[in-house]
């Protein structure tokens, strides 16, 4: 199948100012990201980049760019520009990569693209891997998903879900992982060119405001997610400092 990996690119950043140009390995971190999704089967990588020293160390090293508004709230605002700038038709696939993801792995890219031909008739799909630390299912900075026998994402959330009552006492947090295992959420997005140029009409759902997660949007209106389950973690993305360095002596190394 053909579709095209996006990346939105937003050059202020609270934690690490001009985050998409940091340096990696002599390259600007959106470059590696736009290089790693190029090893996808993706028919063409596309950075929506809000400012244009983006654009500009795009095209210096090879890497097709767009430059979009600066006033978007989200990445998916930011993506809907994109695919109208682009033209690309209602049915087109377009994989929304993170531009702060130098790690992802593109046969990941590939299988959140293919879930949405497996399903024709849903307008998404996203990524997901099993937990195996009780801090992560604890953690309300890592989204968990759990699924229907269709592998469709019925609920995401912070909390740790799904509950296993008998692995916990009243007023405690649970002592061990419920089996199966619960599942983490990969921000990686697979989405029907349509359906992004509409998602920014949709009104935002009590659900999204509650979490603060915006797929939560999806499901209020009605849609269905696929989710892709991975065996593994994906490699961490680039949120501050430390993560840089890490990121840093990997390609180093």
């Amino acid at each position: 199948m053909s579709f095209t990996v996006l990346i939105p690119a937003r050059l202020a950043s609270t934690r690490l100012p001009d985050k998409p140009l940091a340096d990696i390995g002599g390259l600007p971190m959106v470059v590696r990201v736009a290089q790693r999704a190029a090893q996808s089967q993706a028919a063409r990588v596309v950075v929506a980049a809000d400012d244009a020293r983006i654009a500009d160390a795009c095209a210096a090293h090879g890497v097709q760019a767009l430059l979009t508004r600066t006033d978007h709230a989200t990445g998916s605002d930011r993506l809907a520009e994109a695919c109208a700038l682009l033209a690309l038709p209602d049915d087109a696939v377009v994989v929304n990569v993170q531009g702060d993801e130098p790690l992802i792995e593109p046969a990941l890219i590939d299988a959140v693209a293919h879930l949405l031909a497996a399903h024709p008739a849903l307008p998404m799909s996203t990524a997901a891997h099993p937990i195996d630390r009780l801090e992560d299912f604890t953690n309300p900075n890592v989204v968990k998903v759990v699924l229907d026998a269709q592998g469709l994402a019925l609920y995401f959330s912070r909390a740790p879900i799904a509950w296993w009552r008998d692995g916990s006492r009243p007023g405690e947090g649970p002592r061990a992982l419920p089996t199966p295992a619960p599942l983490r959420h990969i921000g990686l997005y697979g989405y029907r060119a349509g359906f992004v140029r509409r998602f920014p009409a949709l009104p935002v759902s009590p659900l999204e405001l509650t979490e603060s997660l915006e797929q939560l949007r999806v499901l209020w209106h009605g849609h269905r997610i696929a989710v892709h389950v991975s065996a593994t973690a994906p490699g961490a993305g680039v949120d501050t400092p430390e993560d840089l360095a890490r990121v840093r002596a990997l390609f180093a190394g």
